[in-house]
């Protein structure tokens, strides 16, 4: 299969590219002289909606090209140029179509009812538009919604410095790797190093990561809470009762989540220490650090598995989603949905990105081990997700919100462990694959629980007028270690500094939900793989709904609900089963 993406399924050419530039401007015109008389009559709104839908289509489109060729080179000055004339774009839609939210409001609900009654189509828009008047109180007149769409890439500058300085500038040199050859640290192969078994190799990664994060530590400190100080303001001048509020409203989460979610995890923190005790037994250490808890001591030997193999093995984990699931996923090797190899410049990570009337595209950094392929089997739960999505709903209902979206992949992710280990014969290997999925627990709920205390906790010294310093940042950080990883563990002081080498805090709020998400996906791929009674096509069913019920709403469906304990509870029985499982395995091999 062809490894890279094909670009040419948006555009192509540089002509397509701008003619539906042209198309949009023409868009834009059209619906611009709907301002102030959105609401007038049903054939206005539903003129007005019917063009912001073929904006956003137009747009995901020229959007996307731009972003997508960034990402590929980041220091490539012609994609730059690309991706700052999108964004450019983009900020000009945003402007021109910030009228539409205001001028709803002023409807009544009954007004509403009455123009549904009176226009049938119309009723395509229904979920957005009762969505905007539910959040009446957080939109602002036409002006100021206008001033503050101005405003959008001067608010999305402080990601893109971020991501400028640690992808193309923070530079890491070289270290000489276990089989004695140097070798060019990167965020990418970071992990790498972490996970080998010299203990010298995974120290010196470490301390060269963050001494180089520590020597930028002021730098990010105020970039992250320039952020901080614009996303708290924003969210104030919208009548938010916090920037938390905020993200969660546009999750269509609540407070109850977040904090049944914390509360949860700290009553439980125990479990979490068992597994870091469990570790050390495991290495046999006297000191356990940090930089020692990636490593897997099971790992008879460093396995390389090619594409294809990882193919056959993602293939086989979900065929028990049956044959419309493996066929979409046959799609996305077969038409170049993945950009798979890591290259120079090169985005790093790994993210999925639905494209509206194409199809979606995955960016990976595919290093031929085992979380590669646990990772390209979690993007393509993404891909698949908003496969089906873009397939049944118009665009403004096909974008689901990032609440949901973390369920799909992570169940995808569960289904392969699952496999992985259940076919596994050998005693010393299926206690690597045991570790592997318990790590993989930790790092997704606990580790992001931990993200998501981080990110309460500074945004709440800053809303009550306190002023923080990245000296600050690194104290809070370290105690929420303290308490994550409990007391049979060294600390490693240069742990203050791995909050600047999370992109997802630049993203508010991002990161409780894979945490809230891994809770969904257990209770979703555990039914699954009991085979209850039609909950695959329940499951399958919920994927194709997009954003039409609200987020809560949808995971009922599959008889998840977030505020409640109980998901959370699942995982941690579940993290708990399989320490006991691998404290068994590792008595066997005694």
């Amino acid at each position: 299969m062809e490894s890279k993406w094909n670009l040419k399924d948006i555009f192509k050419n540089e002509n397509e590219f701008s003619t539906t530039k042209n198309q949009l401007e023409i868009k834009l015109n059209e619906i611009s002289k709907l301002k102030g008389k959105l609401i007038e009559n049903v054939d206005n709104l539903n003129e007005g909606y019917k063009l912001y839908e073929e904006i956003n289509a137009l747009l995901e489109k020229i959007y996307s090209y731009g972003m997508l060729n960034y990402h590929l080179n980041m220091v490539n000055q012609a994609s730059i140029k690309l991706f700052k004339e999108v964004q450019n774009i983009n900020t000009k839609v945003n402007e021109t179509t910030s009228f539409l939210s205001p001028e709803t409001t002023n409807l009544t609900k009954e007004d509403f009812k009455m123009f549904l009654n009176q226009k049938v189509e119309l009723g395509k828009y229904k979920r957005i538009i009762e969505n905007i008047l539910d959040k009446k109180e957080h939109i602002l007149p036409n002006e100021q919604e206008e001033l503050l769409s101005n405003f959008d890439e001067t608010f999305s500058s402080t990601r893109n410095i971020y991501d400028t300085l640690v992808n193309t500038e923070l530079k890491f040199g070289e270290l000489i790797d276990e089989n004695g050859k140097k070798q060019i640290l990167t965020s990418t192969n970071y992990i790498i190093f972490l996970n080998s078994k010299n203990r010298a190799t995974r120290k010196k990664a470490f301390d060269i990561m963050y001494v180089k994060y520590g020597s930028l530590n002021n730098t990010i400190g105020e970039i992250l809470l320039s952020k901080i100080k614009q996303t708290a303001t924003l969210a104030k001048v919208k009548n938010y009762k916090s920037a938390l509020h905020s993200a969660l409203e546009k999750d269509e989460s609540s407070q109850k989540v977040y904090d049944t979610l914390i509360e949860t995890i700290t009553q439980n923190i125990n479990v979490n220490h068992d597994f870091i005790n469990l570790k050390k037994k495991a290495l046999k250490l006297d000191e356990l650090h940090l930089y020692d808890i990636f490593f897997n001591p099971f790992n008879m030997q460093e396995k390389t598995i090619q594409l294809p193999e990882a193919k056959e093995m993602i293939f086989n984990a979900l065929s028990i989603l049956g044959d419309d699931y493996i066929k979409i996923l046959q799609k996305a090797f077969t038409e170049n949905w993945i950009d798979l190899l890591p290259s120079e410049n090169k985005r790093s990570g790994a993210y999925s990105m639905g494209v509206y009337g194409v199809h979606p595209f995955i960016l990976a950094n595919f290093v031929k081990n085992e979380n590669s392929v646990s990772t390209l089997a979690h993007e393509l739960g993404h891909s698949i997700h908003s496969y089906f999505s873009n397939s049944n709903q118009n665009i403004l209902d096909s974008n689901y919100t990032i609440m949901v979206a973390e369920v799909a992949s992570t169940v995808n992710e569960l289904l392969l462990i699952d496999y992985k280990i259940n076919h596994e014969q050998d005693i010393k290997r299926k206690a690597s694959l045991i570790f592997d999925f318990l790590e993989m627990l930790r790092s997704t709920f606990f580790r992001q629980s931990m993200f998501a205390e981080f990110e309460k906790e500074i945004y709440n010294k800053i809303e009550v007028g306190q002023f923080l310093s990245s000296e600050d940042l690194n104290s809070i950080y370290f105690k929420l270690n303290k308490k994550y990883f409990g007391d049979k563990i060294i600390l490693d002081e240069k742990i203050s500094f791995e909050w600047e080498r999370i992109p997802h805090f630049y993203t508010p709020f991002y990161v409780y939900k894979y945490s809230t998400g891994i809770s969904a996906a257990v209770t979703i791929a555990s039914n699954i793989l009991k085979d209850k009674n039609g909950y695959k096509e329940k499951y399958i069913n919920m994927l194709k709904l997009g954003r039409t019920k609200k987020s809560l709403d949808l995971l009922k469906i599959v008889d998840v609900d977030l505020e409640s304990n109980k998901p959370y509870l699942e995982v941690i029985n579940l993290y708990s089963e399989n320490v006991k499982k691998l404290e068994y395995l590792i008595n066997e091999m005694l």
